[in-house]
């Protein structure tokens, strides 16, 4: 029905003639009463405009028979010709009047819009003489016509039963109508027809939308319930047989986490009472008994894992071991005594290949180095669990485990910026030999890139350098204080063990003890403090400096003390780039020199900030 099949009403099985044959064209057109016209030329309207990707071969398919392209209603005709040729307009002679197409020069007449789901079109410029059934006859070749709806002044609409209908009604717009033979005004004009948007069309269109969103709704929601996994299956209601039955399962392993849920649901639903309490505990306890072979699993698994660490590092050592011996035949092979007898080509080729065998035995022995320091850092933790008196011992371990872990760094660093420095050289000499062409640009852009890439590597060997001595650096303070503090421990215990036999000897009392015991705190907080004071960070650089003083002074004038809103405004005077943040974390910093109070009560509570060094000079 779309394609306008239902509304021929002749027997297409007698139209069995051939399709490219004019002659018999012509004799069906005169048995049906119809001038054949535009046989020879083109057709009336293209297949593009008129079934959009019709199929030629659709009749040897499904077995139709070739139709007249002139029945009113197809339009269907053999191939069109190629699209680069433009398609020739020519005249359609009708029984009552008559079509002249426009200039194939002039530009083509333009339309609106096209409204969704439109079937209706305005057709203007008619004939003042023209009636409804001229335009019928006219429009009805392209398809069946609902309704003609004229107007008294030369213009009317027609609504057709399909879609496509419209785009063959478009096609005649810009052709000049005549009727008959006449020559009056009154008989002829040029046609106009655009598309018109009418309520019943988006009416229908809206209705086929809603059809075909149904329908998409439908085919979701058949595929999410084709996609949706099944439901778990029930669980049955406890009874004295199903919980006999449930605590047999929880033996078995190969059926205890399904039991498990079952037991869990029933605990759960809230059949436990004083008659099957004792049910519930025999299969609660059997549940407990299954941590024993969960554990063991656990241990199992573990010892695999535990193995397969073991191989891997075992196989990493040897893969390590074979690129060291590839590496030195690399090394060999670049001596003067062997070097000189190869190629310019194979020297460059060997060259590449040790590069590419040293950074893969880099790589490989960072990886080994760090299962290596995992490993002894979890020996290390063991120990500290077990022995807690050897945690300062630890730490010297952690730093120089650190110090090792920079040092390795460091060298594999440098490995790669010597590599970068060959690939420099090798450009540079192949640079001296190249002419300045576009070759050499190249080059000369990847030599600059090397060279930013080198700069790169070398700040950042001397910073890994500079995080490497302050390690070593702080290593070294540690042991030092340790000693140290061991030192003094002697002293002091000799001290009290003297002190304690003159003590004995003289006859003195508890309290003389008790004061020596009060003095040997005393010198152990003093040289606390002392190890404290040596370790408090000094000062970053001149400006904080500058700034402790102005601060100083101006807390010193102000001796009741001064909130940090003030004394930011007043420093912002000095330098606009200071913030108030800044100056409480450097009055932080040093609480022997400044010192915070607050003020008031309530809602008046105020912080301030007091200069208090002279205070900690007359205490001292």
């Amino acid at each position: 029905a779309a394609d306008g099949l239902g509304s021929i009403a002749i027997d297409t099985t007698q139209l069995n003639m051939s399709v490219t044959d004019p002659t018999a064209w012509a004799t069906a057109m005169n048995n049906l009463g119809m001038v054949p016209v535009g046989l020879a030329g083109q057709q009336l309207v293209t297949d593009s405009i008129c079934v959009p990707g019709f199929d030629p071969s659709l009749s040897m398919m499904t077995g139709i028979t070739p139709i007249n392209p002139m029945i009113p209603g197809m339009g269907l005709v053999p191939p069109p010709p190629p699209t680069d040729v433009p398609v020739v307009k020519e005249i359609i002679h009708c029984k009552s009047c008559t079509l002249f197409p426009p200039n194939p020069n002039l530009p083509p007449p333009s339309t609106r819009e096209r409204p969704p789901g439109c079937k209706t079109v305005f057709v203007g410029g008619l004939p003042e003489n023209a009636t409804e059934e001229i335009i019928q006859e006219v429009f009805e070749q392209c398809g069946d016509i609902t309704a003609i709806r004229k107007s008294k002044k030369n213009f009317c609409h027609i609504r057709f039963a399909e879609e496509f209908m419209v785009d063959k009604a478009i096609y005649l717009s810009g052709y000049r109508m005549r009727l008959g033979s006449s020559t009056d005004k009154k008989d002829s004009g040029r046609l106009h027809v655009d598309f018109a948007q009418a309520r019943d069309d988006f009416y229908e269109w809206e209705c086929k939308q809603r059809m075909l969103a149904r329908e998409e709704r439908h085919r979701r929601k058949m595929e999410e319930d084709r996609l949706r996994p099944p439901s778990p299956p029930a669980i049955m209601h406890y009874s004295e047989h199903e919980a006999a039955l449930l605590a047999e399962k929880l033996k078995d392993d190969s059926k205890f986490s399904e039991a498990i849920t079952v037991l869990l649901t029933w605990i759960e639903r809230g059949e436990v009472n004083r008659r099957s309490a004792n049910q519930f505990y025999s299969m609660v306890q059997s549940a407990n008994s299954h941590v024993r072979r969960l554990m063991n699993e656990k241990a199992a698994h573990e010892q695999e894992m535990e193995q397969a660490k073991e191989s891997f590092k075992n196989a990493l050592t040897g893969i390590l071991t074979q690129f060291e011996q590839i590496v030195a035949v690399f090394n060999a092979s670049t001596r003067q005594k062997a070097w000189d007898h190869f190629s310019k080509a194979q020297r460059k080729n060997i060259d590449i290949w040790r590069k590419h065998s040293e950074e893969l035995r880099n790589a490989h022995s960072e990886q080994l180095m760090g299962i290596r320091r995992e490993e002894e850092m979890e020996m290390s933790d063991d120990d500290s669990g077990d022995n807690p008196s050897k945690k300062l011992r630890v730490d010297d371990s952690a730093l120089a485990a650190q110090a090792y872990a920079l040092k390795e760094e460091n060298d594999s660093l440098r490995w790669q910026l010597d590599a970068y420095r060959n690939e420099v050289e090798l450009l540079k000499q192949e640079k001296g030999q190249l002419f300045r062409t576009e070759e050499s640009l190249t080059k000369d852009q990847q030599l600059q890139f090397l060279q930013q890439t080198m700069q790169g590597m070398q700040q950042q060997l001397l910073s890994i350098q500079e995080e490497l001595n302050n390690k070593k650096s702080e290593l070294e303070q540690a042991k030092e204080e340790q000693t140290h503090t061991q030192a003094m421990l002697k002293v002091l215990q000799e001290q009290l063990k003297s002190t304690k036999e003159l003590a004995e000897i003289n006859g003195h009392d508890e309290s003389q003890a008790n004061e020596i015991n009060v003095l040997t705190v005393a010198l152990v907080n003093q040289d606390r403090e002392k190890n404290s004071e040596k370790r408090s960070p000094g000062l970053k650089s001149e400006k904080e400096a500058l700034l402790i003083g102005i601060i100083s002074t101006f807390l010193h004038v102000h001796p009741f003390g001064a909130n940090i809103e003030y004394l930011w405004s007043y420093m912002q005077q000095l330098d606009s780039r200071i913030s108030a943040n800044e100056i409480e974390m450097l009055l932080m910093r040093l609480p022997r020199m400044f010192k915070q109070e607050f003020t008031g009560v309530g809602a008046t509570l105020e912080k301030r900030w007091k200069f208090c060094a002279f205070e900690g000079i007359k205490t001292v």
